[in-house]
């Protein structure tokens, strides 16, 4: 059983709601739901903040015990040294997920801080990027 979580940055409390031209309308609270019944051997757990150092501190608490993290950094992948930093600082792997493609968005979204500290980077998959990320920790 490999022990993972899901770490999530601004705004993805709002699926559903935002954007769903781009995010669609399905909650994250509904869509995990649906990642645990998907992989019921496995430990999945969710973290959400839209607060940029709690998330570097829940990278660094989560990053020496857990097998992976996924981590839509969301905004601050763009913008947070210190969070692509706690990335690189931590020896749990991470994958770094985009619901979006980010590539197809706005100029600034095509930096991340992130991406050279991670393990691996999906993104354009709409949701099914974190079931991607599971597969790629337990396949």
């Amino acid at each position: 059983m490999k022990k993972l979580i899901i770490i999530n940055g601004p705004n993805i409390n709002l699926l559903g709601k935002r954007e769903t031209n781009i995010y669609g309308n399905v909650t994250f609270a509904d869509f995990f739901e649906t990642l645990k019944n998907t992989f019921p051997k496995h430990s999945i757990e969710h973290y959400q903040s839209n607060i940029e150092g709690e998330l570097i501190n829940k990278l660094q608490d989560v990053g020496y015990t857990y097998d992976g993290i996924i981590l839509n950094a969301a905004a601050y992948t763009h913008t947070s040294v210190g969070i692509g930093d706690a990335v690189k600082a931590i020896e749990t792997p991470v994958i770094e997920v985009h619901i979006s493609n980010t590539f197809g968005r706005e100029a600034f979204r095509h930096q991340s801080y992130i991406s050279g500290n991670a393990k691996g980077v999906i993104l354009g998959f709409g949701l099914k990027s974190y079931e991607l990320a599971i597969r790629s920790f337990i396949d």
